[in-house]
């Protein structure tokens, strides 16, 4: 069955970086088009960066543009989003999924303290 397992989120202070890992299984990873979304305590979920299946072409919201880069190595069937300058408005769980929604993972959790 399909799965996706997010991994490289921690605490960092303001300004600081983290790079997230999201390693998928179960399907034909490069048919995928992928995204990053993350959803803050009390808010939706919304979609910070997605990545087109072969890698040629990204998205980002506009809170994120400049400060994230989303990347993929299909050979890995993993999807990365690195992010920098962070801000306290970034904490948030983060996941990976497809366009076409995927079975969610359990996130991983990004804290950004001051």
């Amino acid at each position: 069955q399909v799965q996706l397992v997010e991994s490289g989120g921690g605490l960092v202070q303001v300004g600081g970086s983290l790079r997230l890992s999201c390693a998928a299984s179960g399907l034909t990873f490069s048919r995928y088009d992928m995204g990053w979304y993350r959803q803050a305590p009390g808010a939706e979920r919304e979609l910070v960066a997605r990545i087109t299946r072969s890698g040629d072409s990204t998205y980002y919201a506009n809170s994120v543009k400049g400060r994230f880069t989303i990347s993929r190595d299909n050979a890995k069937y993993t999807v990365y989003l690195e992010m920098n300058s962070l801000k306290l408005e970034d904490t948030a769980i983060y996941y990976c999924n497809g366009i076409i929604p995927l079975p969610w993972g359990q996130g991983t959790q990004v804290t950004v303290s001051s």
